[in-house]
């Protein structure tokens, strides 16, 4: 639902609220800290009333996210009617690079938790969230709430072709010279050796360097193993933000739930991690094809 202002959003969030906590549902509120207060006041339900900020992307990017929903369902399989109740407000961000990771989030929820026995009421304020955020909510969303009923929504992309109309531009960064590039890596080990260099000189922070390394690492390696040679890298960096392309003559990937979690389950010894792992230690990770094959784009804020 979109809304006008927080007496339309209580008008709407309280009895929808109301209704899983009087049927049993585990009820979970996902909202920023000052919605939180207001539907906690006026809902006086006390610890029956859950709340989780990281299923909307507060403190946690989507594949972490999407794992502590599977958990808050787990957990609503022991309450009266086994399902969850979920009100939540996605977190928007600043900047239309943030746009795109709520849009993409809110497009495979439909696919990773679309089959789980819980309820969603993802909440847009139209005063607050720009106009290019609000066209992709309308896209990504089968069903849409109005006057408190609850229709089909005809605008709504199925997440697979959603994605692939995603726009995904440059980053501002890349019209510059990038502080590393290398054409034809000649091994795995030689390009990670050297991109473990490049970081070591621009990121100060020694845990968000080595989780950058790790996860750049394992998009090389899925280059050299599953892509076709050559493979090259780029990488920009600024005091603030840094950017690292890692690009393979191949034809990519066309799973939408590509990186949303781990390729075989949750049995990691078999692999399959090293988008997901990407998606878990960089903020924003593009899937790019064109001219010279596949590019996996990652960029993050340092701390």
């Amino acid at each position: 639902m979109v809304v006008e202002s927080t007496d339309e959003l209580l008008a709407v969030a309280v009895p929808y609220l109301e209704d899983g906590l009087r049927a049993g549902d585990l009820t979970v509120l996902s909202c920023d800290p000052e919605t939180t207060g207001l539907l906690r006041a006026e809902l006086r339900a006390g610890d029956a009333l859950v709340s989780d900020p990281r299923v909307s992307l507060r403190g946690a990017r989507p594949p972490d996210a999407f794992g502590v929903t599977r958990s808050l369902v787990e957990q609503a399989q022991r309450s009266r009617t086994g399902r969850m109740r979920l009100f939540g407000q996605p977190l928007v961000g600043s900047a239309p690079r943030d746009w795109r990771e709520t849009a993409r989030y809110e497009a495979v929820a439909n696919i990773a938790v679309g089959d789980l026995p819980m309820d969603a009421l993802c909440c847009y304020d139209a005063s607050a969230v720009p106009a290019e955020v609000l066209e992709s909510v309308r896209r990504t969303h089968p069903q849409v709430l109005r006057g408190g009923v609850v229709t089909p929504n005809l605008e709504f992309r199925r997440p697979d072709r959603f994605l692939r109309e995603l726009p995904l531009p440059r980053e501002s960064m890349e019209a510059g010279p990038p502080v590393y590039a290398v054409d034809g890596a000649p091994t795995l080990a030689d390009l990670r050796h050297q991109l473990a260099a490049v970081l070591a000189g621009q990121v100060p922070d020694r845990e968000q360097r080595q989780d950058m390394h790790l996860a750049v690492s394992e998009i090389a390696a899925n280059a050299f193993r599953h892509g076709r040679p050559p493979v090259s890298a780029r990488v920009w960096a600024s005091a603030d933000w840094v950017v690292c392309t890692i690009t393979d003559s191949g034809r990519g990937l066309v799973d939408p739930l590509a990186g949303f979690r781990p390729a075989h389950g949750d049995d990691l010894s078999r692999g399959g991690m090293g988008l997901w792992l990407a998606r878990k230690l960089w903020d924003h990770v593009d899937l790019l094809t064109g001219p010279q094959g596949f590019t996996v784009r990652l960029s993050t804020p340092l701390r």
